[in-house]
């Protein structure tokens, strides 16, 4: 396992000589479990296929031999390569029925903490997403595997930036990692080091940020590890852009945009992929060669501007497709400010009854949880406008809180 997670390359060897067939059973039920560590330290590297390979090699002994703790310890683990993968479908309902089944082995429910709370905050329910990743039940930091709470980790600082509390954020990315350090197993900072990076610039020390990413590319020298590796870059993209230079975040941002596409990771591809948008569109940088390959300066950066609204749209489809409510939400208001306004007939259209379709964004997002403050933020509307929203939804679809606007949208049919 400390092969596979510190990217030896002797790990396929050492898995390989585990004892799967023909030995005692006592000597087999250690095998499984290897085989179950082995795939969940080659899913945290990033190695996806490999591990589950392992992973499902490790469930089928587990169930011959009757090994039930490894083989619910394996479960966990599939939890995380589902959200890795993109496969979201059900996946929150799973998470909550394996925690329920594992309540009192709050380390094997640690996998499901974790992904039920960043698939909370992935919909906008951050109050849920706190719940999950801290409340009572959730394993605490110092009690769970690295790799977790670097992740964990991960998250909260990305809803303390989000909620725009960069100290908190700062302080938070600060604690993570030197936690990871002291360990010295650098893949496990991928799901902490874009975020943690990008915390500590907004928060003004931008030579720190500096000195984290530095860390962090020459803690993996030597190791094969392809989920950090996009992380490098990602990070590296995020402190650019935190320094306003938006033209190399841009590429940056496409660059590991690519590693995740290749992975596959679908939501870290729409994340950096939109940072690519954004930043393209920001300073004015378009794709990769597309204002250098016009003779005409001006046809080219239109070009750019309209390949990064495009990319923009493909967030929106892919956040959408995966049910991520509040990336939809943002990517879309970052669309909306870029695209050129459409041609319409003179006065406001009238939805009746119906909810326009900014009510429904509005609305969905006020009945995942977020306060109308946040709303505000995340669709760059002011806290009143986000009010008379909710009041509107609220009156037309008959909900009787906004808790219950959820229930209801659903039940409203399309605008």
């Amino acid at each position: 396992s400390l092969a596979v997670a510190c990217g030896d390359p002797r790990a396929r060897e050492l898995v390989a000589a585990l004892p799967v067939e023909g030995a005692p059973a006592g000597c087999r039920e250690h095998a499984s479990r290897g085989l179950c560590n082995a795939a969940d330290a080659a899913l945290w590297r990033g190695s996806y296929q490999w591990g589950e390979e392992l992973l499902s090699a490790g469930l089928d002994l587990s169930a011959r031999i009757g090994a039930s703790y490894t083989e619910q310890t394996a479960q966990g683990t599939r939890l995380l390569l589902d959200w890795w993968s993109g496969r979201w479908t059900g996946l929150g309902e799973r998470c909550e029925r394996f925690v329920a089944e594992t309540a009192d082995m709050p380390v094997v429910a640690a996998d499901a903490h974790l992904v039920r709370g960043m698939l909370a905050f992935a919909q906008g329910d951050w109050t849920e997403a706190v719940h999950w990743l801290t409340a009572l039940g959730a394993p605490a930091p110092e009690c769970t595997r690295m790799p977790l709470a670097a992740a964990t980790a991960g998250t909260l600082i990305r809803l303390a930036l989000v909620r725009g509390d960069s100290p908190a954020a700062a302080e938070q990315a600060g604690a993570a990692w030197t936690a990871v350090s002291d360990k010295g197993i650098w893949a496990w900072a991928a799901e902490l080091a874009p975020w943690a990076v990008e915390a500590v610039a907004r928060a003004g020390d931008v030579a720190a940020a500096r000195r984290m990413a530095a860390e962090f590319v020459q803690g993996l020298q030597g190791q094969d590890a392809p989920s950090a590796r996009a992380a490098v870059v990602w990070s590296r993209a995020a402190l650019e852009e935190c320094e306003g230079r938006h033209r190399e975040a841009a590429g940056s941002y496409r660059k590991a945009a690519a590693a995740y596409r290749e992975l596959p990771r679908p939501y870290a591809w729409a994340l950096t992929t939109e940072g690519a948008a954004r930043c393209s569109l920001t300073g004015g940088a378009g794709t990769s060669g597309a204002a250098g390959d016009r003779s005409d300066g001006a046809a080219g950066a239109d070009g750019g501007r309209a390949q990064a609204v495009a990319s923009l749209r493909r967030c929106v489809e892919q956040y959408t497709e995966l049910g991520a409510v509040y990336d939809a939400a943002r990517a879309r208001t970052l669309l909306r400010s870029h695209q050129p306004p459409q041609a319409r007939r003179p006065g406001r259209p009238a939805f009746d009854d119906r909810l326009s379709p900014r009510e429904r964004e509005v609305a969905e997002l006020a009945a995942r949880g977020l306060m109308n403050r946040e709303i505000a933020v995340v669709l760059h509307l002011s806290p009143r406008t986000v009010e008379q929203h909710v009041a509107r939804a609220i009156r037309k679809t008959g909900a009787l809180s906004r808790r219950d606007l959820l229930r209801t949208e659903k039940n409203a049919g399309p605008p």
